[in-house]
């Protein structure tokens, strides 16, 4: 007998057979859980039957098949979403996995092993044991380019696998620099009767489930043979993964200096903008200026597009709140972001000198797709307030603006770059103006950094400098001088146009 094939074809019954009793879990959808997706069913019968040919010493050949084993299944496919329940643009990129939960219930344990039901490698065998879209039962299953979203898991139930108190993690990631977060779902086996379940299905991000309930948790029970009337229908978050998970709205503050003494006027600026995939509207935004801080009537000014628009300020106490009711803030297509860019003054008083110097603004606004309220803050800015004129302070004045023939130095025609933000090193942050231009007075004098954030221009990269090698760096250092003036630019170019001359 030829014993490798044997051994095969027996390995191969015993895998066909535990396919057989494989359970479909109910698998679920990707978004802000909003409203629950329709599931996608259908009914697939999984036919397992393996054949063996082999060969005694006496030479006589032996050949038959198995018996054909089937079960009917019915599948409840998951699909990931958007947070009004909308089908995505592109699922490039995405992947499920099925985790089992540690101890406590909320951390990653080790990643599932589920049976396989489909062997590609053996050709023209007859086994149909997968069900699209995840025919193989991978863990994790990538969903890939022409994906419509739609998912899958099988879970066996001869191994245990749908014991009580059974707990697993479903996780969903989006491809590194989307839009989308993370999410993670617990679920967890609670009692079984028959083909009957019982499950909780909990969000572990504090997300609701569905936005027409708004629970994070339900409880039911889940018939297998009849689970796609259970639509369970997750959400991917809107949010920008490389500024901050769950963020859908950016505010920064900046002010024109960086210390100050009782008596001057400072001039902040607040810049928002929108990271969702939906337009953002009923605009509010609220600053916590410091003890010894007075708003200046007045004085509050906003623009948007390169439009003034209006603004509503007021003012009770050291709480600033600013309205915007008629600006809607676009979706964040991948292109360039608009920035609502709102200005005013306030005034230091003698009571100035015993503060901190700090200042808090937060700004909320409501999605269109799903009404969600969306908030972001504090931005803090921090002035150092001191006794009296320092005469040992100087001035730093800069721009950024795109180099188009890579010699570090702005020329006719090498625009500057609006809503750019640069960071010094006492961590106070710069915004220019809509020609690239910033100031700031009043700075300590000696070695002074600073350093562009280039997440505040998307479209732009560094531009190579062809003329001094030690300026290719995103930070610039400058002495000085006290009661002195030094410039300090950064280079940018378009992002295609960086990649194309790195080629």
């Amino acid at each position: 007998m030829n014993l490798s094939t044997s051994t095969k074809v027996h390995r191969l019954y015993r895998t066909l057979n535990a396919c057989s009793a494989a359970l479909l879990v109910s698998s679920f959808s990707a978004a802000a859980f909003t409203n629950s997706a329709q599931a996608q069913t259908k009914t697939a019968t999984i036919t397992n039957r393996a054949t063996y040919r082999y060969s005694d010493p006496a030479g006589s050949t032996f050949s038959s098949s198995t018996n054909q084993l089937q079960q009917g299944l019915i599948d409840p496919l998951g699909r990931i979403t958007g947070c009004a329940g909308e089908v995505l643009s592109s699922y490039s990129g995405f992947s499920m996995s099925v985790y089992e939960a540690d101890a406590s219930g909320v951390e990653l344990g080790a990643i599932m092993s589920l049976t396989r039901t489909e062997l590609p490698d053996i050709p023209n065998n007859g086994i149909s044991a997968g069900l699209d879209p995840n025919r193989q039962n991978s863990n994790p299953f990538f969903l890939g380019t022409n994906s419509d979203g739609r998912y899958n898991f099988l879970l066996d139930d001869t191994r245990g696998q749908l014991a009580i108190g059974k707990r697993y993690i479903l996780v969903i990631t989006p491809p590194q620099g989307s839009i989308y977060s993370q999410r993670r779902v617990r679920l967890t086996i609670t009692g079984r009767t028959g083909r009957q379940v019982a499950y909780n299905a909990t969000s572990l991000d504090g997300k609701p489930l569905n936005t027409t309930t708004g629970l994070t948790s339900i409880d039911g029970q889940l018939n297998i043979q009849d689970a796609e009337q259970v639509g369970l229908s997750l959400a991917a978050i809107d949010v920008d993964a490389s500024i901050c998970q769950g963020q859908a709205i950016q505010i920064i503050k900046t002010a024109d200096r960086a210390t100050a003494v009782p008596g001057d006027t400072v001039l902040y600026r607040l810049s928002v903008r929108n990271l969702a995939s939906a337009p953002v509207s009923n605009l509010t935004i609220t600053d916590l200026l410091p003890l010894g801080f007075r708003f200046r009537e007045n004085s509050a000014k906003a623009e948007f597009q390169n439009t003034i628009v209006p603004v509503g300020a007021s003012a009770n106490g050291s709480t600033i709140t600013f309205t915007l009711s008629n600006i809607t803030l676009p979706a964040n297509d991948g292109a360039k972001t608009p920035v609502l860019n709102i200005a005013y003054a306030a005034t230091l008083t003698p009571d100035a000198i015993r503060g901190t110097g700090q200042n808090r603004a937060s700004v909320q606004g409501t999605r269109s797709d799903n009404q969600d309220i969306v908030r972001d803050g504090p931005a803090l800015h921090r002035l150092r307030v001191r006794n009296g004129i320092l005469t040992d302070c100087g001035t730093i004045i800069g721009r950024v603006f795109e180099d188009k023939n890579f010699d570090g130095e702005q020329q006719a025609g090498e625009p500057g770059i609006p809503n750019a933000v640069v960071f010094l090193d006492d961590g106070n942050r710069i915004t220019t103006d809509q020609n690239g231009l910033f100031s700031v007075a009043n700075v300590l004098s000696g070695y002074r950094t600073g350093v562009l954030d280039l997440s505040s221009i998307p479209n732009y990269t560094l531009a190579p400098n062809q003329k001094f090698s030690e300026r290719n760096s995103q930070s610039r250092l400058v002495h000085l001088a006290p009661g002195g003036l030094v410039r300090m630019n950064f280079s940018v170019t378009p992002a295609q146009r960086g990649q194309e001359n790195e080629i």
